[in-house]
């Protein structure tokens, strides 16, 4: 059983595409393999080794793709965000402990800045102009030397129980949490999603996911080079580029999150022949919730079954997932138990329930699951406990099953609004709201109130050419919600607030947009 993310590579036909870009060759699973190759020798020599955290700040792309999966064989990878600021950059680097940064070969911007005032060496990665995508070369940049760094103490490729990659958790309300992840948690995952979605190597990826964050690292990167497929890499997500990627790559599926899925839509619709022509064999969503009327037009659309999964980071990614056809899939839930053990418990104890439609926190326990937050044990204490033998982490995720094991989410446990102690799920309101015909997105959200603690809000976007009023919406959600769900602000906005990795964020958003409390 391959364990490592070298296994993952080794075994395929070494001339099989691996990874693809607009207007560039392919670069083959053999190919790949020497590049993984020479950047750990190019590592090994400056004196970092296993165990060693090597941040990257690189834009999407090929040479994204290839240095994570390279370097990931042979120490522990920590991607950063190319758009941190100085401030930011400095931030992580110090948290991570990073003993070197690799960034593009011109790059001059905020992380060399960075890095140069923590005395940080610095790397920086080569590619050919006229090679295969994803062929790149590492070289020692400003600090970088064996005399500077020393001889790796554990040089050579990774073990299974060595560490592949390193993310923060987003830091919403909180400090970010260090989550490390070893070989074999993303072996375990790769293998999980390859199953779920029954991965060969005919499969092509279209990955327009930031190669920053675990949805796109994971289930369109690794899983697919797991499997012998291919990974064509854009160099971001644009959804006016979108349908001429499809064309290009002839990919056989795609993941994003909702809000991309919302924005393809939108222009597919205006061409539905070249969207139903693009012959994916089906279309992924995760992490964030997909609204069900966006589920059932993407399947209308591109003539392809919407296959929504679950995951996290503690999860390295994948935790639920409907099936491919032609097992049942449901628009609004987040499927069966896809890779790890997915559990309910009792949010106020660690106690496993038991009984069908039973409302709890979904916990989960397998081999994909992270040892733990890195020296944080009060953060530990409170999201492991076992039970059946077994260990289990919190998720932080409110949810209900039904006897089929399909999981439907009712939201975060911190976004559940909490008006004047009546318990409301913002994505039942969302639901419902996106059944307006005027409504392309929405968001809702807690409000703070004086007296209730707090009301709902939401934000909503319009389609295009269509007009309507907060108060028409109001009264919409008044004949289909009871009334304590029903949202007391509405703003009409021309975009709502979204993260870094595309996915909107509901606590603090009450704040961000100015509105005050009653």
């Amino acid at each position: 059983m391959a364990d490592t993310v070298r296994d993952l590579l080794a075994g395929h036909a070494p001339d099989r595409p691996a990874i693809g870009a607009p207007d560039r060759p392919w670069l083959t699973f053999g190919a790949l393999e020497a590049v993984a190759a020479q950047l750990c020798a190019t590592v090994n020599g400056l004196g970092v080794g296993r165990g060693d955290r090597v941040a990257l700040v690189l834009p999407n792309g090929p040479e994204m793709a290839a240095a994570f999966v390279g370097l990931a064989c042979c120490v522990d990878v920590a991607p950063l965000n190319p758009a941190y600021t100085h401030d930011e950059v400095a931030f992580y680097l110090n948290d991570l402990r990073a003993r070197l940064l690799v960034v593009a070969a011109t790059d001059d911007g905020p992380a060399v800045a960075a890095a140069r005032g923590l005395g940080i060496p610095v790397a920086r990665l080569e590619r050919r102009a006229d090679g295969p995508a994803g062929a790149v070369t590492l070289m020692a940049g400003e600090g970088a030397s064996p005399a500077a760094l020393g001889t790796p103490a554990r040089p050579g490729a990774s073990g299974p129980d060595d560490g592949a990659l390193v993310l923060h958790t987003s830091g919403t309300t909180a400090r970010p949490k260090i989550v490390p992840l070893l070989n074999r948690n993303v072996a375990a995952s790769a293998r999980h999603i390859g199953a779920t979605l029954a991965l060969t190597p005919d499969d092509r990826c279209l990955n327009i996911m930031p190669l920053f964050h675990i949805h796109g690292l994971i289930a369109a990167v690794i899983a697919s080079l797991a499997h012998g497929a291919s990974v064509w890499c854009a160099p971001g997500f644009d959804a006016l580029r979108f349908q001429g990627w499809l064309k290009a790559a002839r990919p056989t599926w795609y993941t994003a999150v909702p809000t991309m899925h919302q924005a393809i839509l939108a222009r597919a619709e205006r061409t539905p022949d070249a969207a139903a022509a693009a012959g994916l064999r089906f279309i992924r969503s995760s992490s964030a919730s997909l609204p069900a009327q966006v589920m059932t037009a993407l399947e209308g659309a591109f003539q392809a079954p919407v296959i929504e999964s679950y995951g996290m980071t503690e999860a390295c990614h994948q935790m639920t997932s409907n099936r491919l056809p032609p097992a049942p899939r449901r628009a609004g839930c987040v499927g069966v138990a896809a890779g790890p053990g997915v559990r309910l418990a009792d949010e106020g104890a660690p106690r496993l329930l038991d009984g069908p439609a039973e409302i709890g926190e979904v916990v989960i326990s397998g081999p994909n699951v992270t040892p733990g937050y890195e020296n944080n044990p009060d953060a530990n204490a409170s999201a492991f406990f076992r039970a059946e033998g077994r260990r289990w982490f919190r998720t932080g995720d409110q949810g209900w099953m039904d006897a089929d094991g399909m999981l439907t989410l009712t939201g975060r446990l911190k976004e559940i609004i909490n008006r004047g102690g009546e318990k409301i799920s913002p994505l039942e309101v969302d639901g419902v709201l996106m059944d307006h015909p005027a409504v392309r997105q929405v968001i809702t959200f807690a409000v703070p109130h004086r007296s209730l603690g707090e009301d709902v809000g939401a934000a909503v976007v319009l389609r295009e050419g269509h007009g309507t009023t907060d108060r028409d919406l109001r009264a919409f959600a008044a004949e289909r919600l009871a009334p304590f769900k029903v949202p007391r602000t509405v703003l009409i906005l021309d975009e709502i607030p979204k993260g870094p990795t595309g996915k909107p964020r509901r606590v603090g958003l009450a704040q961000a947009l100015g509105v005050a409390g009653r």
